[in-house]
């Protein structure tokens, strides 16, 4: 996904797990950058694409929620998200965007075990 959208921001990271230079997480050294739901994604990535793979759990909806807005005012966010369809947040911010359903199921780093839950990439592009 790197080689087709070059992400400038990783708007969910760890400091030790963060694929961009610029990124937002809970536990980055500039206190001010720890809050990414607060934060101007569009800006901060000035026109380059963000790359989000938010928190899974009860606040998915804030996540996708900030992600579609931010796609409003100019920013190219490209999640990866379980694939939910059964969910308020999947049709009202996914939906309306491209979705891109993942075969399989998805490993991160170097993990043994396999998600268990299909996901899916969803491409939210400017207006």
């Amino acid at each position: 996904m790197h080689e087709e959208f070059g992400f400038v921001l990783d708007a969910a990271a760890l400091e030790n797990s963060t694929l961009c230079d610029k990124w937002f997480g809970p536990d980055h050294p500039d206190i001010s950058r720890r809050d990414a739901l607060v934060m101007n994604w569009s800006k901060d990535a000035d026109g380059g694409a963000i790359f989000l793979n938010p928190p899974y759990g009860k606040d998915m909806k804030l996540w996708m929620r900030k992600a579609h807005l931010e796609s409003r005012g100019g920013g190219t966010i490209v999640c990866v998200v379980p694939a939910r369809t059964d969910t308020a947040w999947w049709w009202d911010y996914c939906v309306p965007h491209e979705i891109r359903f993942i075969r399989g199921r998805l490993k991160y780093g170097g993990g043994k075990q396999s998600a268990p839950f299909a996901s899916a990439i969803v491409i939210m592009r400017p207006l």
